[in-house]
This record gives structure tokens, C-alpha cells and sequence, in this order.
């Protein structure tokens, strides 16, 4: 089973292509800086796309909607 539930994070995120967008940006986040919210042993996964998610199932990310729109 994956670990965190893609339902849990569809409470947080309404909707998987948001859920995607944040993973993918906090992970390159992650792989570039090498700044991690939680302690090594903390973690399940072992990939930063995991991590990323575990931290956004914890609560660690904030998520900040763009209020632009094209005209």
C-alpha cells in the first residue's frame, strides 16, 4: 500500500493535478537544496516524492493559490 493515502490528500488538495504540481515542485525543492522538514528517520519513504508527500499529509506545506487569470 502507498503510504501516504492518495484519499487523505484529497482532503488537503482538491484535486490530483494540484497534488501532482505540489509533489513534483517540492521534491526538485528537496533534491536541490537539500532542506528536509522532518528528520532523516522520520520519514517512510525513502524517495523525495514520498517525502514530499508525507510532509504535505503532515501539514508542512503550505499551499498558495495563484490569483491571476488570463484575460
Amino acid at each position: 500500500m502507498i503510504y501516504p493515502s492518495i484519499d487523505k490528500l484529497l482532503n488537503i488538495v482538491d484535486s490530483k493535478y494540484k497534488l501532482v504540481h505540489v509533489a513534483s515542485k517540492r521534491s526538485k525543492e528537496m533534491i536541490e537544496n537539500k532542506h528536509f522538514q522532518l528528520k532523516e528517520g522520520e520519514y517512510t519513504s525513502k524517495k523525495e516524492i514520498g517525502r514530499s508527500l508525507e510532509e504535505l499529509e503532515k501539514g508542512l506545506l503550505k499551499i498558495v493559490e495563484n490569483d491571476n487569470e488570463l484575460k
